[in-house]
């Protein structure tokens, strides 16, 4: 069939109705308006049967091959937007004869199908782009990087390039000459401020590896303390502990500080530091009475008789007169609690012994003399950290009473209640 015998299909109505004595001008308008009607329903059915053949055939191929990329395609709608192409071009070819009486509409008809055209590729490039993204998901080194952030810059740059297309279209104006480009450029980095922001700053975080999804991240600027969940364009999306959601600027992420927990995660252990608080005037020099009574705790028996005998060698080689105490080396009450809670902690099957572990005496404050303990779990779960952290410090709470030593503790109402009040006596 040639285009000659197309423009004498076009003109058949109008042939009819100039052959049965109708006005030329109403011949016109009746035959370009009954082809209308005819090309819309031709334009619809092939719209159908495109759809049916080509969803059906891209179907059982996705079915056969042994990638999911394409099934990602299927879900996104691919084969759907590729086959309203097959209706479009063909009006688009059409659209001349269409309107062959009223040449003045086949120009806004052209138009309008070439803006819909344009419409048409962006769905079908959103298409590809979501149909990557939902494969790029399934591969395991792409599951924490940031690839909604980059799908939208697309997205957002193929609106763009189609707005400007379409903006051509309807005016007929170029809009590639440096004076507009200037001022487009102007306008979009105005009204994407921070989608620009966001979009620099995904790339910094996904090349520094700063944060990825999955990680947990305490943001305190923001109240977020959880899990990231999503990292776009504009947003990171964090689930709190407390299961709700706290939306962070994804420019916030480069901008301010905030504590990435992946490296206690990804490490051996994760830190135990805390203190308790010995009441000062609780710590004394051990007397002998004091040592036997020790020597009675398993492992303090060996340390305590090792280092009573460098006291005592060192005291008789310098003549140290003993008739005091304080003369001379001793050993105090508090000195041996803390050598008996890091045997404890040494031998905790819980506590990694590759990592660094001690007990030391801090600064005293006005609560008391802190005894820090500084080690790291093996177990880097939340709950079980917590439940390791309680045990280590229920033990080491009930044994200072052994050592004669007493924790600080504020004074309560009760505590105040208990105090009697002194009695005046009448001479």
């Amino acid at each position: 069939m040639t285009w000659e015998d197309v423009s004498n299909w076009f003109s058949f109505f109008y042939d009819y109705f100039i052959q049965h004595g109708m006005a030329n001008a109403m011949a016109k308008t009746l035959a370009t308006f009954l082809n209308f009607v005819v090309v819309v329903l031709v334009v619809i059915l092939l719209d159908i049967l495109a759809r049916k053949i080509i969803v059906q055939v891209f179907r059982r191929f996705s079915v056969r091959s042994r990638t999911t990329f394409d099934d990602f395609l299927v879900s996104s709608n691919f084969p759907r937007f590729m086959a309203h192409y097959v209706p479009v071009v063909v009006l688009r070819i059409l659209e001349p004869q269409l309107f062959k009486y009223f040449t003045g509409f086949t120009d806004v008809f052209m138009r309008l199908t070439d803006i819909y055209i344009v419409v048409l590729t962006v769905l079908v490039f959103r298409s590809i782009m979501r149909s990557t993204l939902n494969w790029l998901n399934t591969k395991e080194r792409y599951k924490d990087k940031p690839l909604e952030s980059y799908m939208q810059v697309f997205m957002i740059f193929a609106w763009v390039v189609g707005s400007i297309l379409i903006i051509n279209i309807l005016t007929g104006y170029s809009v590639t000459s440096l004076t507009a480009m200037g001022a487009g450029t102007a306008g979009l980095m105005l009204i994407f401020r921070d989608s620009i922001l966001g979009f620099v700053a995904s790339i910094q975080v996904s090349v520094n590896d700063i944060v990825r999804i999955g990680d947990w991240i305490t943001f305190s600027k923001y109240g977020a303390d959880g899990t990231v969940m999503e990292i776009t364009l504009s947003t990171v999306k964090v689930r709190n502990f407390d299961k709700t959601f706290t939306t962070i600027p994804t420019y916030a992420l480069i901008s301010d500080s905030f504590q990435n927990w992946r490296g206690m995660e990804e490490s051996d252990g994760r830190r135990i530091k805390r203190s308790v608080l010995i009441k000062q005037n609780s710590v004394h020099f051990i007397t002998a009475d004091d040592m036997e009574k020790l020597k009675k705790i398993e492992q303090m028996a060996p340390y305590l008789e090792h280092r009573q005998r460098d006291i005592d060698q060192h005291n008789q080689e310098n003549a140290i007169d003993k008739g005091l105490l304080i003369n001379g080396r001793n050993q105090t009450n508090l000195g041996v609690f803390r050598k008996y809670v890091s045997n404890y902690i040494k031998q905790h099957p819980a506590i990694n012994k590759e990592m660094t572990s001690m007990v030391r005496q801090l600064a005293p404050t006005p609560e008391g003399i802190p005894i820090e303990v500084y080690c790291f779990s093996k177990d880097q779960r939340w709950e079980q950290y917590e439940y390791i952290q309680a045990d280590l410090f229920d033990h080491i709470i009930a044994a200072v009473p052994y050592f004669n030593l007493e924790l600080f503790e504020v004074p309560s109402g009760k505590d105040f209640g208990s105090l009697q009040p002194s009695r005046s006596v009448d001479s």
